[in-house]
């Protein structure tokens, strides 16, 4: 068979030619690379082949070069690189030709092809002379299909390679690209794929957008663009300036106010709907940016420092042309809107909240008239949008502001809960669930309570959405009454929820029977109840404990059907969906009941051994059965014992689970809960825990959080064993000692981060260790071993400027700190430099304010 028939069966309806044909490109990929992809570039090229042939050659040669996966990226890098140089030029001179393609779509194919070989070669200081050839392509050629194609490959190419190794050529990119963008190009087309390709780039141009007069022009071509005949180019360059305000908000006053609050409102008004969207976006940047620079000005004035960042307002500026626009855009919504396809009237809501928030107090006199005029509007659209835009102000304006407002409103949304159309249902419920959430104060029991809950009780027989949305506002009622009324001494036994309690479970338990999960709503509300068992007080307890009985015969149920009735992916998903929501359900029990889950300890643990088997190697549900293990160790303690032989056949091969990164983080984790729960008694254990956990540290595949994990664990296990730590000690404060001299170069942030969590791991491993074996003789009561590698983590981590985070966790040594050895290491010696000398006085003072 030829290369064009193998590459045509990979598209075939048929699912075993289409197999086949995959697996035997798959073959020739493996046993012989080079003709392989001297084959797919031969038919790339072909001008005779079918156009989708040709598409599935240039996927094929692209999917060869690239991947998601770091570790197969390098793989397909080193193969590229490792062919002989005739054949690198061959397929890459192939691939620069179709470019030039009579088809347009075949360039495109062949774009993603340049695009894919410049981001291995590139970064190698390999084929220098690409961008020098694009950038002709694009300047000196008639070809207008040509200019596309090199275009949008510019566009791949600066989307996927870093910054700093196209800057040397930025300036000439830049050029092409902005020259293309301009009105004065006769072709839309070239236009549209010259202004794409200006969005990609636009992140490594800041040296450009420094200088006054390239910034000037830059944003000359985009705002034209923005007026442009075609509709696309209008949408491309709407886009531009939504990344251009992202990344240089601090340099857009002057275009504010010359062109981009004019555009923008023209462009929320655009009658295609595609540029309104953009333009909506515009705004809902703004906000984002503004409320972020008034996090960071907060944070400056808390720490007495100046913000590196001001404000320009411009949100606040521009309240008076956009709040209308916004409102406006808000009753445009459609009788049939897919909640998943988004529109311009949900952009405009969701601007409309990061307004609320970027702008505070003053949204409120801006959008209080409309909501009064349209809240009882005949027309469903107006009373819909009043009901969104009292829901996305509550959030930014100061509570006081808005509380008198929303006591005054809720009786008319609670009455809204019967509308006749079922958009302003579910949007009323959304509102609820929000003034559940913010301004709980408004709900008074004695008052709103009652028929609050009777309304949302009720919704959650309505349509799945309405019923999505009165489950999260239970929830939230549930969760913010809690945090009301923790205080209250006299609501200790009881709540003012406590009433409800059978009603509301009772109704929530009935939607989660649905075999449907539409919109999320049975999901939703296994939530609430999770919430609402979570908060019982005394009195609705007999609640909680009727509720885990049904939902342990519910598992039972779905075990039982596992085998004979699930056919098919969409049954497994929700097979495995039904179980995590139930565990989620069982754990929050456990941990409610504490000991008193013991008369149903049994049953759970033969569940969720059955689940785990039953389960597989579906992680999520591994994981959540594992969680409702550590949570019935920690509730039943030493009681959990007799379950621990048959548990371990399980926990170790998930320990072994080295790819899978959050089942082993769980699995890790579980050996703290038994630890702590077992104390003593987890001795036995503990050969057979450390033996896996110092494996795992040595583990290439296994993410480097979960060896944070580990190390934290250590000290679960050292605090409940105490002196049966001792043959584990030296090996573990290695360990510990040479992890936490790893340093970090301080531009490398994501470093940083990790790194700083890593020792806030070490520090609570020591903490355990230190307060296990205070009173061995290993211990810091006697001898301070291994004090120098202890003190020596503390001053990096208190050396470190952003070293909250491992000021708390040295806080916790404090028991270890007050050890007299510690005096006794800080006391200076006549021998030392000035500088130790220096040190070790502010060391002193760090361990005096530490453990005052």
């Amino acid at each position: 068979m030829n290369a064009t028939d193998l590459l045509a069966n990979t598209l075939s309806p048929d699912a075993n030619t289409r197999q086949d044909a995959t697996q035997q490109l798959e073959n020739a990929s493996r046993e012989n690379y080079p003709q392989y992809m001297l084959m797919l570039s031969a038919v790339l090229l072909d001008e005779s082949n079918p156009l989708h042939v040709r598409n599935a050659a240039g996927l094929a040669l692209k999917n060869a070069l690239t991947a998601r996966e770091s570790s197969r990226q390098s793989e397909y890098s080193q193969r590229w690189i490792s062919l002989d140089l005739n054949t690198k030029n061959k397929i890459k001179q192939d691939a620069l030709m179709t470019l030039a393609s009579p088809n347009l779509k075949a360039g495109q194919f062949a774009s993603q092809v340049v695009a894919a070989i410049a981001a291995v070669e590139l970064p190698q200081d390999q084929w220098p002379e690409l961008i020098t050839i694009l950038l002709g392509f694009v300047n000196n050629q008639p070809n207008t299909n040509l200019k596309i194609a090199t275009l949008q490959t510019i566009g791949f190419i600066c989307e996927t390679i870093k910054p700093e190794i196209l800057s040397l050529r930025a300036n000439d990119i830049l050029t092409a690209v902005i020259h293309g963008a301009r009105k004065e190009e006769p072709s839309p087309d070239v236009q549209l794929a010259a202004i794409h390709s200006l969005f990609n780039s636009l992140e490594f141009v800041r040296d450009n957008f420094d200088r006054d007069g390239e910034r000037n022009y830059i944003m000359q071509v985009v705002c034209e663009a923005t007026q442009s005949g075609s509709v696309s180019v209008q949408v491309g360059a709407f886009e531009c300036l939504v990344r251009i305000m992202s990344l240089y908000y601090e340099k857009m006053g002057f275009y504010m106010e010359q062109a981009l609050f004019g555009l923008t409102v023209v462009g929320m008004n655009h009658a295609d709907e595609r540029v309104a969207l953009q333009a909506v976006e515009f705004w809902s940047t703004v906000c984002e940016e503004e409320i972020e620079l008034s996090l960071e000005a907060q944070e400056a004035i808390e720490f007495g420092e100046q913000p590196e960042r001001d404000s320009r307002h411009f949100a606040r500026i521009a309240l008076p042309e956009i709040i209308p626009v916004l409102l406006r855009l808000l009753t445009k919504q459609e009788e049939d809107a897919d909640e998943d396809e988004w529109n311009v009237s949900m952009a405009a809501g969701t601007c409309l909240s990061l307004l609320s928030g970027a702008v505070q107090d003053a949204i409120v006199p801006a959008v209080l008239p409309f909501i009064e005029a349209n809240i009882t509007n005949q027309d469903w659209h107006h009373r819909e949008a009043a009901v969104m835009a009292f829901g996305s102000v509550l959030e930014g304006p100061d509570p006081s502001v808005l509380t008198p407002l929303a006591e005054q409103a809720l009786p008319t949304l609670i009455s809204m809960m019967t509308d006749a159309n079922t958009h302003v249902k579910d949007t009323t419920a959304w509102t609820l669930g929000r003034i559940c959430e913010l301004l709980i104060n408004v709900i008074k029991p004695d008052m709103q309570l009652h028929p609050l809950i009777s309304a949302l009780v009720n919704g959650l027989s309505d349509s799945p959405r309405i019923v999505t949305n009165c489950a999260w506002a239970l929830m939230n009622l549930a969760d913010q009454f809690s945090v009301y009324y923790e205080e209250d001494t006299e609501a200790t036994q009881s709540g003012p929820l406590s009433p409800y309690y059978e009603g509301v479970v009772q109704a929530l338990l009935r939607v989660t029977e649905s075999a449907s999960n539409e919109s999320n709503y049975r999901t939703a509300a296994y939530e609430a109840m999770t919430s609402y068992l979570t908060h019982a007080t005394p009195d609705a307890i007999v609640v909680v404990q009727n509720t885990v009985v049904t939902i342990l015969q519910r598992m039972e149920h779905l075990l039982g059907m596992h085998v004979q009735q699930i056919v098919g992916v969409d049954d497994q998903n929700n097979w495995n969906e039904l179980q995590s929501n139930i565990c989620s359900v069982v754990i929050c029990v456990v941990r409610k009941l504490g000991n008193g889950i013991q008369p149903l300890a049994d049953r759970i643990m033969t569940l969720i051994l059955q689940l785990i088997q039953a389960a597989g190697k579906t992680s999520t549900v591994l994981e959540d059965a594992f969680l409702v293990v550590g949570a019935l160790a920690s509730a039943l303690e030493s009681a959990f014992a007799p379950y621990i032989s048959a548990f371990l056949q399980f926990l170790y091969p998930a320990l072994k689970a080295h790819e899978d990164t959050q089942l082993c983080t769980v699995a890790v984790g579980i050996i703290g809960d038994i630890s702590r729960a077992l104390g003593e008694q987890s001795a036995q254990y503990a050969h057979s825990f450390m033996t896996v956990l110092l494996e795992n540290l040595q583990s290439e595949v296994l993410n480097r959080n979960v060896k944070i994990t580990i190390l934290s664990c250590f000290g679960d296990i050292a605090l409940a064993i105490g002196p049966n730590f001792e043959p584990f000690l030296d090996t573990t404060m290695s360990v510990l000692k040479q992890a936490g001299g790893l340093e970090v170069n301080p531009l490398d942030y994501d470093l940083v981060d990790y790194v700083a969590q890593l020792r806030e791991g070490i520090l609570e491993a020591y903490t355990g260790i230190v307060t296990g074996l205070k009173n061995t003789a290993k211990g810091y009561g006697h001898s301070p071993p291994y004090s120098n590698g202890i003190l020596e983590l503390i001053f990096h981590s208190l050396s470190d400027e952003e070293r909250s985070e491992s000021v708390i966790k040295f806080g916790q040594l404090k028991a270890a700190l007050l050890q007299p050895w510690v005096a006794s290491e800080l006391r200076a010696r006549s021998r030392m430099n000035p500088e130790t000398k220096k040190t070790m006085r502010w060391a002193r003072e760090m361990v005096k304010v530490a453990t005052q």
